[in-house]
């Protein structure tokens, strides 16, 4: 199998931790250790190692411990723990989903932009991929049309990013129905990664795998949740793609630790708070971001519907990577350029980081926008 570089993850492994403002990445504002088992306002490091001081360091349980199981399925409707898998972080969750149900000749169709892993994984596995471009004049919402019209008897996999990693947008209900409609015709199955949860209260967004019987949610706890240390993920579904998919996990991770499953259920058990104080950061940065870029006559922005990620188009002669790399050097302050999602003139600016970063990393970036007045 042929796997090309992965555009934003080796562009990260290489300048993230250069960076003095990164505004680039794509969790909202990361917990530390001591915030995350805080949240229920009585555990700290000290108590939460300390009751497992003598709890052997093994596998734990293979597919997530029943607490883990039992909480995320009760995110969902329809999907019991039984068909709840853990997963290393929502990648290992798309990989296990596509390593699954992918054979050579079998046919995909992936949004573009969108998160490599769902059109370059196919493609590795022999199977002819079919993109469906998003365009930023179309607030980057697919063509709904248009993607029915790429549905072949051979569709085997829609892969959808909702909401969408890097523009923030997101296919709310009413479309989705439309895409179940049409797969449901062909057969093919829906793999929607969901770990970009909208905090938009009047977005109407419900998990496929509760709305349609092939229908598999990946998710995780690196985006909403702010915790992508913990690499915790899952994949949710009905029974059949979870069979195909417990044969196969063996193969790709055995299991995510016991300690991050500790963590993780911890974090869920204080999911409300998590996204009420997330809410919070969203919709503040999200104001700073949106009013800035109406002032910045070099910048055109779609606003992301309360996701942390947004895919602003910047009016520069230059190429994406080279004034990434500029602004990096000059100032310190990171984005993912376009090119690293094949969008030539856009770069992933990440508002969600802490408010300060934020403010100090957009007033860099003014700064050095006006070298091109």
């Amino acid at each position: 199998m042929n796997f090309p570089a992965f555009g934003v993850e080796s562009w990260l492994n290489v300048w993230e931790k250069k960076a003095k403002l990164d505004i680039s990445q794509s969790s909202v504002a990361s917990f530390t250790l001591e915030e995350l088992l805080s949240l229920d306002g009585k555990t700290t490091p000290g108590i939460f190692f300390g009751d497992r001081a003598r709890m052997p360091v093994d596998y734990g349980h293979i597919e997530g411990s029943p607490e883990f199981k039992t909480l995320v399925s009760g995110l969902y409707r329809t999907v019991p723990p039984e068909n709840i898998f853990q997963t290393n972080g929502a990648t290992g969750a798309n990989l296990l989903a596509i390593l699954a149900l992918i054979e050579p000749g079998d046919h995909v169709i992936a949004l573009h932009p969108s998160y490599q892993q769902h059109y370059d994984i196919p493609r590795a596995l022999g199977a002819e991929v079919s993109l469906l471009p998003l365009y930023e004049e179309n607030g980057w919402n697919p063509d709904i049309a248009a993607l029915k019209a790429l549905i072949r008897p051979n569709t085997k996999l829609i892969a959808l990013n909702n909401a969408n990693n890097p523009t923030g947008t997101i296919i709310e209900d009413r479309a989705m129905l439309e895409i179940v409609e049409a797969a449901r015709r062909s057969g093919a199955w829906i793999l929607a990664d969901e770990v970009f949860q909208s905090l938009d209260p009047g977005a109407r967004t419900t998990p496929i795998a509760d709305l349609y019987e092939r229908g598999i949610s990946v998710n995780g706890l690196s985006k909403t949740y702010s915790a992508p240390g913990i690499r915790i993920g899952w994949t949710a579904s009905g029974a059949e793609a979870a069979q195909k998919f417990r044969s196969l996990r063996d193969y790709t991770m055995i299991c995510c630790g016991a300690i991050n499953d500790a963590l993780a259920v911890h974090l869920l058990r204080n999911r409300e708070s998590v996204l009420r104080r997330n809410g919070e950061i969203v919709a503040r940065n999200l104001k700073i971001l949106t009013e800035w870029a109406d002032r910045e006559p070099r910048v055109s922005l779609v606003p992301p519907r309360m996701v942390p990620v947004s895919f602003p188009r910047f009016d520069i002669p230059r190429d994406s990577e080279s004034f990434c790399l500029d602004l990096l050097r000059d100032t310190g302050t990171l984005l993912v350029p376009g090119m690293r999602f094949g969008m030539e003139g856009y770069a992933r600016l990440g508002y969600c980081a802490h408010t300060e970063t934020l403010l100090a990393g957009l007033d860099a970036l003014s700064a050095y926008l006006k070298k091109f007045n």
